[in-house]
């Protein structure tokens, strides 16, 4: 499982051109599911990203987490995170899970950083949807933080 999340002052996803999930100050978590993730991989994501500390101490060190300064997070799923590009110029997706495990492992993740973050911190986007997402990434910080260590 992979997250890549950008922090970030505004953000929002629309779908079919309604605005279906907006958020202020917070994380926009792209999450990926790869073919063999499972509730561990949730646990062990949502736990590092809600505790990554990117967010700026009065030192203006990122030295905070998203829990510290009570922010929000849009979390949309992307398979194609888990785009392969080493053969030719079109990217395959063996890689990422099937639709069934992926969305139950999505809701899953929402679930957790709704525990950890609190329920009306947490925003979404559409499961399998065409989205647009609009945000002002802050820094800009972008990290990248993947479960698939644990399986090398």
């Amino acid at each position: 499982m992979k997250a890549l999340i950008q922090k970030v002052k505004e953000a929002s996803v629309t779908v079919d051109n309604q605005i279906i999930g907006s958020i202020k100050k917070g994380f926009v978590i792209f999450l990926g599911v790869r073919i063999d993730d499972n509730e561990k991989d949730v646990e062990f994501l949502a736990k590092k990203v809600s505790n990554l500390r990117v967010f700026e101490d009065k030192q203006e060190r990122m030295n905070l987490s998203v829990q510290d300064v009570n922010c929000e997070a849009l979390i949309i799923s992307q398979f194609t995170l888990y785009a392969d590009t080493k053969k030719g110029n079109r990217p395959g997706f063996t890689d990422a899970a099937p639709p069934e495990l992926a969305n139950k492992l999505y809701k899953l993740f929402i679930l957790k950083m709704q525990q950890l973050l609190g329920k009306n911190k947490i925003a979404t986007g559409k499961f399998r949807a065409h989205m647009d997402v609009a945000l002002i990434n802050n820094g800009p910080v972008t990290v990248e933080i993947s479960s698939d260590y644990k399986k090398k």
